[in-house]
């Protein structure tokens, strides 16, 4: 109908903000006299919802509400001289204040924003115990010589994101009735609350493992490798063609992307817990009521230097700060005090996590007596600025942090001395708050010998050329390093026996490239040859290439060769298998699921339009803020991206709403009546755990090789009969009978 008065209906594509080289299509509408080209302009384009309903459409509210802003007069400040050093980063919140309720939860990462101008961060709880007049005490290791507003931060210039961090999209704002009887939006901004953090996933990095004995090592590997097989033998015996090649591919991929990051299979009841300050617990002691009082636990915090950052603590639950402060069950919080959180690398109470593992008869975590060489070491005090001296950029800080990271995972692998791993730290922790704190890091590279640390564990021999260089030395920081390759143009042909582009010097499944030889001039007037970044473990067959043959490294080479023979398995699995034909006699016999299907898939496609609208938001923001700080690192633009995107999503109301395939609509699946390119769609728009479920045979309880290698690798690995069993759907008694 508009179009008869001169609107113009308009499609292209645009490129998704957090999936780097996809493209979403777009149907535009447009007034008269709108060009081709106008509609590459993303700020002009608008969805039509600008409201979000809390209570399932009773009312709307906007779909975002720029923060309340707190007055400064209910605000105290505990000085690092009145103990704020011992809880830095804790908010105390006064119980009962409608504005300051943290909504059912005993615990929460927060930002409140005062004087509408600065905004505290950290963990808040509550406290019984603050002055009269003031209802929020905000910790602090700064001294009385800053004034109150000093001890805060500064807001951004961004009405979107005043807080420059992510705020919870579902629960991060709340409303509450004030005297007035009217509706007031809380102070209160949740990042996270009390059960977040118990998400998070439960994997333990090769930063970490590999700084283990090998042993330790190869066990939790041995296992993430049994249950990769596991997992891929469950695969390949569901009865659905389509679903069973969509899932080989993305196990095999998956397959691929474990072999260039390393992480292994988390340990028996392994957690993330979120720090909160305890300063009544003793130094080797932890209040932790998900483990067993009595129960040891290692503590590990990312980034991860070494053994000497591990504190090895006992589990007391008795702890009556800890029982006020977080309940006798909370969900994802441990309490510790102020000298265990100085080990882990610096923590504070700000919303630092870490990664619990209790030990027992089988699980052991090597821990090692604090460096001498970082007693008393401050990097503010140490490194201040200093007239003339270059100010670090952001940028500039994640290169050094990753330099010096790998810096001291070859220096660890290769044996270097205490004193030299402490030159390494102390340098990595004047990077880390170089840019904050404006340190001086170029005389911390001087004064820790850092180029001669680099030239004794990272020195390289170029085999053709003979030309040293000091970078990545070993397995471990070799695997994620760059490695250029040629333009690759299309979807990559699976190695296969017979085709045409089989490739018999690399094994059956693996992937072939279409390369392309394409050459540009550079802004400096020189012919420079395209190319486009992979990985140094991608781009290897056998792992043992990048290893210098030591113990650690031989283990983790000949896990990523399992991974990436798995991988390679898959693949050549998915090929052969051949999609299910369309049977005419099923679907007539199953006509009404047929339509009942199509239907659901309707509604559940529907999302694709506000889809396409979140992006078309947030492309303008991501672009707009790219243009004004051409300065962001490549980290800063991907968490931009996803705050955009989010923010967006929860403007146009786009959500996602699944098929929920019934049993008979399973069987005309089964019989043929639905097509196969149908069937990916379905399947793309249900639940996979449901949908896996109804695609496995009955006998799925048969005890396979694979089960019961799983079975002897989760026992070495510490878990125990009951827990196998739970992991893997059997009765204990199973398990014992395979594992003896």
């Amino acid at each position: 109908m508009l179009e008869n008065e001169g609107y113009k209906v308009y499609k292209g594509q645009m490129p998704q903000v957090t999936n780097k080289g996809k493209y979403t299509t777009i149907k535009i509408l447009c007034p008269p006299g709108t060009e081709y080209k106008d509609i590459y302009n993303f700020d002009k384009i608008n969805s039509l919802e600008d409201y979000i309903s809390y209570d399932n459409g009773e009312t709307f509210k906007p779909a975002f509400a720029y923060p309340s802003s707190m007055d400064s007069k209910r605000l105290a400040i505990r000085y690092a001289e009145d103990g704020g050093t011992d809880r830095d980063g804790l908010i105390e919140l006064r119980p009962g204040v409608k504005d300051l309720d943290l909504g059912g939860s005993m615990y929460a990462q927060v930002r409140i924003l005062v004087d509408n101008k600065k905004y505290i961060k950290g963990m808040a709880v509550y406290s019984d115990d603050l002055p009269p007049g003031v209802d929020v005490r905000f910790n602090t290791n700064k001294s009385k010589s800053k004034t109150k507003m000093e001890c805060l931060k500064d807001i951004k210039d961004d009405p979107h994101n005043p807080f420059g961090s992510l705020i919870k999209e579902r629960g991060g704002q709340s409303y509450y009735i004030g005297k007035d009887g009217k509706e007031h939006l809380s102070l209160i901004n949740k990042r996270a609350e009390e059960g977040d953090w118990n998400e998070w996933a439960k994997k333990i990095s090769g930063q970490v493992l590999s700084k283990q004995t090998p042993g330790t090592a190869k066990t939790q590997l041995d296992l993430t490798l049994a249950e990769k097989k596991l997992e891929f033998d469950n695969i390949c015996a569901l009865t659905n063609p389509v679903l069973k090649k969509s899932l080989l591919k993305s196990f095999a991929d998956d397959c691929d992307a474990g072999a260039v990051h390393l992480k292994a299979t988390a340990f028996p009841r392994q957690k993330t817990h979120v720090l909160l300050p305890l300063t009544t617990i003793k130094d080797n002691e932890v209040y932790a009521p998900f483990y067993k009082n009595g129960e040891k636990i290692a503590l590990i915090r990312y980034p991860h230097a070494g053994t000497f950052e591990i504190p090895i603590l006992t589990v007391n639950n008795k702890n009556a700060e800890g029982k006020k402060m977080m309940g006798t069950t909370p969900l994802d919080a441990i309490g510790i005090n102020s000298k265990t959180a100085g080990i882990l690398s610096g923590a504070d109470f700000d919303g630092d996590t870490v990664t619990t593992i209790p030990l027992s008869g089988k699980v052991k975590i090597t821990s090692t007596r604090p460096l001498d060489g970082l007693k008393n070491f401050d990097p503010k005090d140490a490194y201040p600025k200093r007239e003339g001296m270059k100010i670090m950029s952001e940028k500039q800080k994640q290169i050094e942090m990753g330099v010096t990271s790998n810096l001291i995972t070859d220096m660890t692998i290769k044996g270097a001395t205490d004193k030299e791993l402490a030159r390494a730290v102390r340098h990595s922790m004047v990077v880390i708050d170089a840019v904050k704190h404006e340190l001086d890091y170029k005389k911390s590279e001087q004064d820790n010998g850092v180029s001669a640390l680099k030239k004794k564990y990272q020195r390289n021999i170029d085999p053709e050329t003979g030309a040293e260089t000091h970078g990545v030395s070993t397995l471990l920081s070799r695997a994620k390093s760059e490695q250029r390759v040629l333009k690759r143009v299309g979807t990559p042909k699976v190695n296969q026996k017979g085709k045409p582009w089989y490739d018999s010097s690399k094994p059956e499944g693996a992937y072939i490239y279409n390369e392309v030889r394409e050459e540009y001039i550079d802004k400096h007037g020189k012919t420079q040859v395209r190319t486009m970044k992979s990985t140094r473990m991608a781009e290897t067959s056998d792992a043992h290439t990048l290893s210098t043959g030591t113990p650690i490294e031989e283990t983790y080479a000949d896990f990523a060769n399992g991974l990436k023979s798995l991988a390679n398995r898959a693949r050549k699995e998915m090929v052969y298998t051949s999609n299910p034909t369309t049977n005419k006699a099923a679907k007539y016999k199953y006509a009404a699921e047929v339509k009942s299907l199509d239907n659901k898939l309707k509604l559940s496609l529907s999302n694709a339009p506000r889809e396409r609208a979140a992006q078309a938001l947030a492309n303008s923001e991501v672009k707009a803020k790219k243009a004004a700080h051409p300065e962001l690192t490549a980290s800063e633009e991907k968490k931009l991206s996803q705050q955009a995107l989010s923010r967006a999503r929860t403007v146009v109301g786009a959500k996602r709403t699944l098929v929920e395939i019934t049993d008979s609509e399973w069987e005309a699946i089964q019989a043929g009546a639905i097509t196969s390119t149908k069937q990916e769609q379905i399947f793309n728009h249900t639940d996979s755990d449901k949908l896996r479920e109804r695609a496995t045979p009955r006998n799925k309880l048969a005890i396979t090789d694979a089960k019961i290698a799983s079975m002897k690798a989760m026992k070495n690995s510490g878990f125990t009969a009951d827990e196998i069993a739970n992991k893997l759907g059997v009765s204990a008694s199973t398990v014992i009978k395979y594992i003896k």
